[in-house]
């Protein structure tokens, strides 16, 4: 069964590379119009020129999500470019801790859930008006299976992961009716430019990494994608308020 989108407009934060962009080629190879964001305006750019490469039709708009102004701008942009917003992807989001709680620093925790938690509420604040205008839409919102359990080490990231499926959860039962569907995607381990900086120069870790997954080996950027084009599809009709484990079966040890 292949997917299918009545709508026509799709926007992807955190798009300049990674899940974001793999993603939002994927929206575009269905034939959606695509508006890619993120603080890299070269990545960003970049994955705006593989769209039109590949025939598709996006634009670059450059915006910190942690700051209410320069989303509102953002869906303007998308507004004043496109004339609606069908699905958002909101998958902006920062890992740099690396330390026991105890560890962490004020700065660590301000900057994460600034971008994890602020930047998904805020996105979801102005979006949301933009679909009950409209009559409806869908949003996925990139979580992690640190959302889902403990994760040693991150429990900073690991709190603004189970904060991002906490507001999920609510946006969806509040707008249900409305025809407005707010799901969440959670990714484990996922083969991306930041993992392989994090594992390149050990790779017995990356091995072990893997390992960590039943299925033996971490996730693609494509596997997250076409996760996130589900949720936003019309066959997902039925579905809202859910947190999507991609995950190789990592969470069901």
């Amino acid at each position: 069964m292949s997917m299918t989108f009545s709508g026509q407009v799709a926007l992807v934060t955190g798009g300049a590379a990674g899940i974001g962009r793999a993603t939002a080629l994927a929206f575009a190879a269905e034939g959606l119009k695509v508006v890619v964001s993120d603080v890299d305006a070269a990545g960003g750019e970049g994955t705006v020129e593989l769209i039109r490469a590949a025939g598709g039709e996006a634009r670059f708009v450059r915006c910190d999500v942690t700051r209410d102004a320069e989303v509102k701008a953002l869906m303007e942009a998308v507004i004043a470019a496109y004339g609606r917003l069908d699905y958002a992807f909101n998958n902006a989001g920062i890992e740099i801790e690396k330390g026991k709680l105890a560890e962490g620093s004020e700065a660590e925790f301000d900057a994460i859930m600034g971008v994890n938690v602020k930047g998904v509420w805020l996105c979801m604040k102005h979006q949301i008006p933009l679909l009950l205008a409209q009559g409806g839409g869908a949003i996925v919102n990139t979580a992690s299976v640190a959302g889902l359990g403990a994760a040693p080490k991150m429990s900073i990231y690991a709190a603004s992961k189970h904060a991002v499926i906490g507001l999920t959860k609510s946006a969806a039962v509040e707008y249900a009716k409305k025809k407005i569907r707010v799901n969440a995607v959670c990714p484990a381990v996922i083969d991306t430019d930041m993992f392989r900086r994090a594992y390149e120069a050990d790779p017995k870790k990356a091995e072990f990494v893997a390992t960590m997954h039943p299925v033996g080996r971490i996730g693609k950027v494509e596997e997250i994608a076409t996760a996130v084009l589900y949720l936003c599809c019309d066959n997902a009709a039925f579905t809202t308020g859910h947190a999507l484990a991609v995950d190789g079966g990592a969470t069901a040890i």
